[in-house]
């Protein structure tokens, strides 16, 4: 029985099975052809690392990325961004990559072991990360944190026409010495 999954998202067929080939047997691997299909699949299966190829049909990678990003729940999984150019990448994504681990194809298996080595760090510091941040609120919790920001404009508000007063009389007495 495998004991990880990974998503492996590449419209290249010799690709994900050159994936599957060099991975260990404990591994479980789920293939997508698109960006679509690919996204689709890390919400459906919970995957434990993401290998995600940057150039992609009906979605690119980079658009993936960016709808991973917009989840804390999956921005914590480890990722591996591929592409056979990496100026491709950071053109989007200036180095160093913060969220995830690069790989250049064509790859062999070090390289590889050693992406998915340090896609799991990188994700490990973004877990310790976020979990000093507060989370995303679920649905229900968040009229409480509403009222809570209300309460803060208003505070706002009265301190700047505080501060409105203060400039006018400052302004006043300015123009009195001036006369």
């Amino acid at each position: 029985m495998s004991t990880h999954k990974i998503v492996v998202i590449d419209d290249s067929k010799v690709i994900r099975m050159h994936v599957k080939d060099m991975l260990p047997g404990n591994f479980e691997v789920v293939e997508a052809k698109n960006g679509l299909e690919g996204f689709d699949l890390i919400r459906s299966e919970n995957p434990n690392l993401i290998m995600l190829d940057f150039l992609l049909p009906k979605m690119s990678g980079w658009e993936v990325y960016q709808e991973i990003q917009k989840d804390p729940r999956l921005q914590a999984i480890p990722l591996v961004m591929m592409s056979g150019r990496k100026e491709e990448v950071t053109e989007k994504l200036p180095e160093p990559f913060k969220f995830f681990a690069f790989v250049e194809k064509p790859f062999d298996k070090k390289q590889l072991i050693d992406a998915i080595k340090e896609a799991m760090e990188k994700s490990k510091k973004l877990k310790e990360i976020m979990g000093d941040q507060p989370q995303v609120a679920a649905v229900g919790d968040s009229s409480g944190e509403i009222q809570a920001l209300k309460d803060k404009i208003t505070n706002l508000e009265q301190e700047m026409e505080g501060v409105k007063k203060q400039l006018n009389q400052l302004i006043t007495f300015i123009r009195q010495k001036l006369k």
